[in-house]
């Protein structure tokens, strides 16, 4: 997949938002140095497939806490979600899904989506009655049936656009 540089971003923060070594990312590109990183450049994330072959996007409304399933440009289905409280907003932006942790324990219930950017996914709740409020640290959170059954149907590398 091909990430563009944003203003202040730096190699090292690329690689912990893709949850990979900033080794592979300087191999990848055949950069030597991270000084040569400027923005606007497009870098390739390796162990990633290009998002545009992938036919699934996630459509995420904070305001109306729904995430949407999408293929090829068809609604497919839309989840009730919870979204971060004011102090800590879900982050808009479009990302990625990076990796995946079933059962990852605590309040990320049975299911985590890391997103490209670190310490933010989709996960399952151990707390089903947050579904539906602006509750969490700004991750996305899910029932857990749902988490599971997203997680069954998208690949890593599947874009997802937070609005």
């Amino acid at each position: 997949m091909i990430h563009t540089v944003k203003q202040g971003e730096s190699l090292s923060s690329i690689a912990l938002d893709y949850r990979t070594s900033l080794s592979a990312i300087l191999a990848a590109n055949n950069i030597s140095s991270a000084a040569l990183l400027y923005p606007g450049q497009k870098l390739m994330i390796p162990g990633l497939p290009d998002p545009s072959t992938i036919p699934y996007q996630i459509l995420i409304s904070i305001s109306a806490k729904r995430l949407t399933l999408v293929k090829n440009g068809q609604v497919i289905k839309a989840y009730p979600i919870a979204v971060g409280r004011m102090v800590s907003a879900t982050p808009a932006g479009d990302y990625v899904i990076v990796n995946r942790e079933p059962n990852p324990g605590g309040p990320f219930g049975a299911m985590w989506l890391s997103l490209s950017k670190i310490h933010y996914g989709i996960h399952g709740t151990n707390d089903p009655s947050s579904i539906g409020k602006a509750v969490s640290k700004g991750c996305i959170r899910m029932f857990n049936q749902d988490v599971l059954e997203l997680a069954g149907i998208v690949p890593n590398g599947t874009p997802v656009l937070i609005r």
